[in-house]
């Protein structure tokens, strides 16, 4: 016969996974390199003028650009500046914006209260906003 022991200090709690995608906090350096190019926009930034931002010299700048886009969160592209290749970089997230939504049609509609999920009106079935979401795509068809 066999017998069961469980050991109590063993157990640990399990872990929660959280459901948005975070960056793995590697340490500040690429928490900083991230906020920076975040910051900069559509236009990225040069990997000088980072390191500049960042005070730190071109090798530990280049790996925390690296890491970040092996994680996918960034993106180099060559470029010549001042009679020499370089890298921009931009980031693959961008920040949302209040100008994303305002345009919404449920803000003002005046069957919102009776629209939702088991009501007789849903987003679902809802013309308007489906009009919305099309025009929307419509705009930015790079996202698609």
């Amino acid at each position: 016969m066999f017998k069961l022991v469980f050991d109590l200090n063993f157990y640990e709690e399990p872990t929660c996974l959280p459901l948005v995608p975070v960056m793995p906090k590697k340490g500040p350096m690429e928490q900083n390199v991230l906020e920076i190019i975040m910051n900069c926009g559509d236009a990225g930034i040069l990997q000088s003028e980072l390191w500049k931002k960042i005070d730190a010299d071109s090798r530990e700048g280049s790996r925390a650009i690296l890491r970040l886009e092996k994680k996918g969160l960034v993106e180099r592209r060559r470029e010549l500046y001042d009679g020499r290749w370089t890298y921009r970089v931009f980031t693959k997230r961008k920040l949302s914006t209040i100008g994303s939504i305002v345009d919404v049609p449920c803000a003002f509609c005046q069957d919102e209260a009776r629209c939702g999920q088991s009501a007789v009106l849903s987003p679902t079935q809802c013309q308007k906003l489906t009009q919305w979401l099309i025009s929307m795509a419509n705009k930015n068809p790079a996202k698609q």
